[in-house]
């Protein structure tokens, strides 16, 4: 700790220090953190500013470091890859920010009617959206959902082991990585080089009788369509498995729903659908089945329900409350907690005000967008989309190999153009290097992409 005193920390003062370590037991911060590996410590010294005696001048100097950011407000943003630049309607703002929702806490049956049925309502109109019976109050994010989805597969299978394709997201890998460890086996399963989809032979290869699930991304992280889902559907169920769909909600307006190509469990992110993008957050998940006990007793997460009063009102509450560690948290499926409810409410007003037609215009608009997108850039030199051919949705591939350019050295150059470019598919798929994964959604304005165009072919000249 700092030998400075900031009236704003206020452990920086040694008093209070002191007494804080004499109420724990321990005689010094080196003792507290004994159990942190040496190697992973920090060892020198904090860089923070001299103490602000005022907090005018914090004020101002914090306002100063915000200023430094460059946000898609500012920027022609063609980035993606899992977090996506929508626009928010007014509406959601509104209702999240009024008092009686914005709490990080989930509220109580007898006091909260009003978040309750507001769950409710979010959790219907999700299960419409994927043609599924029941949703779950979101998850933390997408990653964490494609995580509990397939730890309730292993549950309901009995087995312990799970496809995956190994083009999935490199975050969302991650947290699948972290949730499934130690006892279930990943297995991965090729892309076509050619598609950007599933293959198929590989699948057949590694789906035996003792995996649990098969994973579909759709559309995947290439933003490529798995146009044969339901072949891989019919595959998984041929032996027993589940199959497992993580599907960008915001583009069900056109696309299939996961249900009508044999997904058991579905599951993805809502931030498409009325969060904000922000640093590490604006991120929730969900999980949908069908309404039927063997799925329905695997969910560790809430469910709101709706059932007549004694009083002969409608009243909102949880459903098989006995499912989650609210109630056993000692032999819990998984432990939860309040998560992120008000992004629930927040894609509920969101749908709400959107309706079936706006979400059919929302996609309908990403396409035309994209289309356009991949017509006015294949004039620029250097740049192809012809490395995948499998059908894209909302992101492309855009290959710069041809011009012998790096995809961060563009991205760069871009950047100072006031142009956020797309993700540099490189630093995970090494088979793609000189490829850049870009995103458009209803925000990208043809004026957008003429820009990215121009600047483009000032950059590869």
């Amino acid at each position: 700790m700092s030998k400075k005193m900031y009236p704003y920390i206020p452990n920086s003062e040694a008093a209070v220090q002191a007494e804080m370590l004499k109420f724990i037991g321990v005689d010094s911060i080196e003792e507290l953190i004994a159990d942190i590996p040496e190697e992973m410590r920090m060892k020198q010294a904090m860089e923070l500013p001299e103490p602000f005696n005022d907090e005018a001048g914090l004020f101002r100097h914090v306002g100063a470091m915000l200023g430094k950011n460059k946000t898609a407000q500012e920027l022609a943003c063609f980035l993606g890859a899992g977090c996506y630049n929508r626009y928010v309607p007014a509406v959601v703002d509104e209702v999240i920010n009024r008092s009686e929702f914005l709490t990080a806490y989930a509220g109580e049956p007898y006091e909260d009617h009003g978040r309750f049925q507001a769950m409710f309502e979010y959790q219907s109109m999700m299960a419409e959206l994927l043609d599924m019976d029941v949703c779950n109050v979101p998850n933390y994010d997408g990653s964490q959902a494609v995580g509990t989805a397939l730890r309730m597969a292993t549950r309901i299978a009995r087995r312990k082991e799970v496809l995956i394709p190994r083009n999935i997201n490199p975050d969302t890998l991650r947290a699948v990585q972290t949730y499934l460890q130690p006892d279930v086996k990943i297995t991965y399963v090729d892309y076509g080089a050619k598609t950007g989809r599933i293959c198929l032979d590989s699948l057949k290869e590694k789906l035996t009788e003792d995996v649990a699930a098969v994973l579909v991304m759709n559309p995947n992280f290439f933003g490529v369509v798995e146009e044969k889902a339901q072949e891989i559907a019919d595959m998984a169920h041929a032996k027993g498995a589940l199959m497992v769909a993580y599907v960008e909600p915001s583009t069900l307006g056109v696309l299939t729903p996961p249900s009508h190509y044999g997904a058991d469990i579905a599951c993805g992110d809502i931030q498409g659908l009325g969060l904000h993008m922000n640093y590490g957050g604006g991120v929730a998940g969900f999980i949908a089945t069908a309404d039927d006990p063997r799925f329905v007793d695997e969910y560790p997460s809430r469910l709101f329900g709706i059932a007549p009063t004694s009083e002969k009102e409608w009243g909102f509450g949880d459903v098989l409350w006995e499912r989650t560690s609210f109630a056993n948290r000692d032999s819990a499926k998984e432990f939860v907690g309040t998560h992120s409810a008000l992004w629930g409410i927040a894609a509920g007003v969101y749908l709400a005000a959107m309706g079936p037609q706006g979400m059919k215009e929302l996609g309908e608009a990403v396409l035309q967008r994209q289309v356009c997108l991949k017509k006015v850039l294949s004039g620029v030199k250097g740049l192809s989309f012809d490395r995948l051919s499998g059908t894209p949705f909302q992101e492309v591939v855009a290959d710069f190999s041809a011009s012998g350019k790096k995809v961060s050295e563009i991205n760069k150059k871009l950047l100072e153009k006031g142009i956020l470019g797309g993700y540099d598919l490189g630093r995970n798929f090494p088979e793609l290097e000189g490829c850049m994964l870009l995103a458009v959604t209803e925000q990208t304005s043809a004026d957008d992409i003429k820009a990215l165009a121009s600047a483009l072919g000032e950059i590869l000249a």
